[in-house]
């Protein structure tokens, strides 16, 4: 499957492969692009089309797309792995730079007030702007090499409270549930497993004669320990300090707090996608299992697309598997170490970058890490290093210089795949 730009720009229909062929080899079209192949007519031409649906199922870890004939053809297929590393680099840049404020002893006046972004309307937070960004690229790119006449998005509205307790769903217990929550009043559950657990300790049974009774979390609140009661125990004070101070170490099982983080971000996703392509079909994923189901189709986020595109019937894949990651744009830390003794090479090693993506020995692999002794460490796109301990020897660590680059870096990293 080849896909085709016209001479002012505007994507056509696919060809197979032989007609692509026979295009170049004529010199009336010129590549444009490598993965998926891409090529654009050098010579005037119709712009007749046939109808073509994409197909998205959206999520805040992988996105899936597929797009589809109205014979149930799929012309294009792909899987975008969006980034979630957002967070944990701005919190640890933030650690840096105030270390390096505290260290530093000249005055400063203190500001107050300088974050316009952070106090701007309708903000959008860093890692929130990056996923719809993953969104509304993959979407773009498609329109930009297929003639797309219709959108469907399968996307989630999730009530949080009502995953947390379906009671709420009894119109009796609804209007005081969505005030309070399900956790409404912590001295209440408190007062709760105290009575369950008859004002008595569950580790020493009233031995320590401690009159101080406490609430204990089975899993810790730091580790995400939630503040049900199934996850609470009555201990006296005695036997709470050395269970949090290691001297006794009791087998106890507990439950973790539910995490509805990615709920409430494709909440906000969704809002915005609606924004950017009104006229879009919105369906859910319990409509999406169904058909699937009935298809008797693996689960896979890029099936689950085709299944949107086709809105349940049969299809019949004609397009690769093309996976893709979202990365940073570059590194930008330049040195390492306690005192930042170590410098890191940023710049190119031997005219390659980190996440280039190379030909080594007929198979093509991403660059995961370079040596300034001009030799490299090889991965695949879902981050796993190639292992060529069977390569003959002098050919068991990569060089560089046996490396082809195809791809330099760029924000997204594709891989081909046959499905």
């Amino acid at each position: 499957m080849v896909y085709v730009i016209s001479q002012d720009g505007k994507p056509l229909m696919p060809c197979s492969d032989p007609i692509a062929r026979l295009l170049l080899k004529q010199g009336k079209a010129k590549v444009k692009k490598r993965d998926p192949f891409t090529i654009k007519l050098t010579y005037e031409t119709t712009n007749y089309t046939q109808g073509l649906t994409l197909g998205v199922d959206t999520g805040s870890g992988t996105i899936g797309t597929a797009v589809s004939k109205d014979n149930g053809d799929i012309v294009y297929m792909s899987e975008v792995v969006v980034r979630n590393d957002i967070t944990d680099k701005m919190t640890q840049r933030a650690k840096y730079r105030r270390n390096r404020r505290n260290r530093k002893t000249r005055y400063r006046k203190a500001r107050w007030l300088n974050r316009a972004s952070s106090i701007k309307k309708d903000r959008f937070s860093p890692t929130m702007q990056s996923k719809l960004h993953s969104h509304v690229r993959e979407i773009e790119y498609i329109q930009s090499i297929l003639p797309i006449t219709e959108m469907v998005f399968e996307t989630g509205q999730f009530d949080m409270q009502l995953m947390k307790n379906p009671s709420l769903a009894n119109p009796k217990v609804r209007p005081w549930g969505y005030q309070k929550g399900a956790n409404y009043g912590f001295e209440n559950t408190k007062a709760m497993v105290l009575n369950r657990d008859n004002y008595t300790c569950q580790c020493c049974k009233g031995k320590h004669k401690d009159s101080k009774l406490e609430v204990h979390h089975i899993v810790f609140r730091s580790q995400g320990g939630s503040d049900e009661e199934s996850n609470l125990l009555t201990l006296c004070h005695t036997c709470h300090k050395d269970l949090h101070s290691g001297k006794i170490n009791p087998k106890l099982s507990g439950k973790v707090k539910g995490n509805l983080k990615y709920a409430t971000q494709m909440n906000s996703i969704r809002k915005q996608l609606f924004r950017f392509y009104p006229n879009a079909i919105e369906t859910f994923g319990y409509v999406t299992k169904a058909n699937r189901l009935h298809l008797g189709v693996d689960k896979e986020h890029y099936y689950d697309a085709c299944t949107i595109a086709t809105q349940g019937n049969a299809f019949n894949v004609k397009s690769n598997l093309y996976k893709k990651k979202c990365v940073s744009d570059g590194d930008f830390q330049k040195t390492k170490g306690i005192r930042s003794e170590e410098p890191i090479v940023t710049d190119k090693i031997c005219g390659f970058r980190k996440f280039d993506k190379v030909r080594y020995f007929g198979n093509d692999y991403f660059i995961k890490g370079r040596m300034s002794t001009g030799y490299a460490i090889l991965m695949d796109i879902d981050g796993n290093k190639i292992d060529f301990s069977t390569m003959p020897r002098g050919y068991k660590t990569p060089k560089l210089s046996n490396c082809k680059r195809i791809t330099a870096r760029s924000t997204v990293m594709t891989q081909v795949k046959v499905v």
